[in-house]
């Protein structure tokens, strides 16, 4: 197992190198280019589309311009919202978040053209239900089967992974420290919980997804604003910050981590990804189930996902640890989360970094290092967004409730994550099987939520790591080689608009 795990890792480490990359993010910017700064130019546009102005219930598909768009963000806003982000500023600094910046707003083009297609070679099955997503298109569009049999595979082993036990991991995780609750016992609950969901097809998650997403990102972002006006006065900085280390190398002080440009940019452009999903193909897969007849409608609305996961809530969670990092040490006792093991609170060191004591496992006491000091190792990923939060509130002495919304926010986009993607895998299983093989497999993804929440997980996410890159490869050759009836599909709709054959 450990020989299998290594073999993973080191598969991950290639398939996310600069090729892969360079590729997603070239990609953006080439169909950016040819469709003319769509995002830019009707983004306005889209946001009528989100609203439900051009609607008919009388179109084939199964729900809304909305519930297709709240099922894609449910699936995309997740973890990576509070972990990733913390991870790219840990790892990269400040001005990785630049990047991820532009890698959303490339990626809202990539997501316009994956999603375009998905609606223009959907198909409706026997059931009524419809199917679409890169594997059609590679099919139907570009002729190549074996491409979307291969995107299918990876699609439903990263379901599993990525989508399944890494989610129900995660919220199990959370609520055992938060709230010593037994991950088997989580994990249950959630099965249960979405397995009612689940049967009920992409209707019952876009249902749930619509009434879910707007409420778990209104709330995070609501306590995040609260922290952002309790520290106003830092905001400035935090921004030049940004645009500072976007593009010159941080020095190992000063509260960051040392990072070259070419590591701030690789953390960046990769942790933007992870989080907003552009490239990978997953979400036309939600999106080829909404009820319309215009795929550049459909194109519109997606693009409106990269725009609010990256550019607003991965934002939100930056400028947070950004500006508590830099502000004034809180003061003692409060907005400190503390070490459930000793009950120590969390430090910063003289960079004004948060830390934690690192504990040996062999006898739980303090470890110390070399000069008979305890060791001490900077936060980064779900703990330091916790730190933050907590540190942004004890101003007003709300001990304890920065700590329960990230926990909340964890607990809520896993969750919700969780169910999106089985949508994704039970769509990849039926283009691969046949409709008779979708409950079969919603009852295992049911099952494998339970294990996800009680076992450790290093080879499922270097499995899920690998099989996401290998997703996105034929999506963005489908992509690249179908720009073409992107472009003429999206003049043809731009033009009916203006001469009046379309509202």
């Amino acid at each position: 197992m450990e020989l299998l795990n290594g073999a993973l890792i080191t598969a991950s480490g290639w398939v996310w190198g600069p090729v892969t990359i360079l590729l997603l993010v070239g990609t953006g910017i080439y169909l950016t280019i040819r469709l003319g700064l769509i995002q830019l130019f009707s983004f306005r546009h889209a946001i009528d589309i989100v609203r439900g102005k051009f609607d008919d219930p009388d179109d084939e598909g199964d729900v809304s311009h909305f519930q297709a768009l709240s099922a894609a963000l449910s699936a995309t806003i997740g973890v990576g919202n509070i972990a990733g982000v913390a991870t790219a500023i840990a790892a990269g600094g400040p001005g990785a978040v630049f990047w991820m910046w532009v890698t959303a707003l490339v990626g809202m083009a990539t997501k316009y053209a994956s999603c375009l297609l998905a609606l223009k070679y959907r198909v409706i099955h026997s059931d009524g239900t419809a199917g679409g997503g890169p594997m059609y298109f590679l099919e139907k569009g570009l002729g190549k089967k074996w491409l979307g049999t291969m995107f299918a595979v990876f699609a439903a082993v990263a379901a599993f992974g990525i989508g399944n036990m890494v989610q129900a991991n995660s919220v199990a995780d959370s609520l055992r420290n938060s709230m010593s609750v037994p991950t088997w016992v989580s994990g249950l609950v959630m099965a249960v919980l979405a397995g009612m969901v689940i049967v009920g097809g992409i209707k019952r998650i876009a249902g749930l997804a619509s009434r879910l997403v707007p409420f778990m990102a209104v709330a995070y972002v609501l306590g995040a604003t609260a922290i952002l006006l309790l520290h106003i006065e830092t905001i400035p900085q935090s921004l030049a910050l940004i645009f500072k280390y976007a593009f010159t190398p941080t020095a190992a002080g000063g509260g960051f981590l040392g990072a070259v440009v070419a590591q701030t940019i690789r953390f960046g452009v990769a942790r933007g990804i992870f989080s907003n999903e552009s490239g990978l193909g997953s979400a036309p897969i939600a999106h080829a189930a909404a009820k319309t007849k215009e795929p550049v409608r459909e194109g519109l609305v997606a693009m409106v996902g990269p725009f609010a996961d990256t550019i607003i809530i991965c934002s939100m969670t930056a400028l947070v640890i950004i500006s508590t990092v830099i502000a004034k040490p809180p003061p003692e006792g409060r907005g400190r989360p503390t070490d459930t093991a000793w009950s120590t609170p969390l430090t910063r060191s003289f960079e004004s970094w948060p830390t934690e004591y690192v504990y040996d496992p062999a006898t739980g006491y303090p470890r110390l290092n070399s000069d008979g000091k305890i060791e001490q190792r900077r936060l980064t990923g779900v703990p330091l967004t916790t730190t933050a939060f907590s540190w942004g509130l004890a101003k007003i002495g709300m001990d304890g409730v920065g700590e329960m919304i990230v926990s909340l926010g964890v607990v809520l986009f896993a969750f919700s994550t969780l169910v999106s993607w089985s949508y994704y895998g039970d769509r990849s299983i039926s283009y691969l099987f046949g409709l008779r093989a979708v409950m079969p497999y919603r009852m295992i993804y049911v099952i494998l939520i339970v294990v996800g929440a009680i076992i450790k997980l290093d080879l499922v996410w270097n499995l899920s790591d690998v099989a996401n890159a290998l997703m996105a490869v034929p999506n963005l050759v489908g992509l690249l080689a179908l720009s073409g009836v992107v472009a003429n599909e999206t003049r043809g709709y731009l033009l009916r608009r203006q001469e009046g054959e379309l509202p």
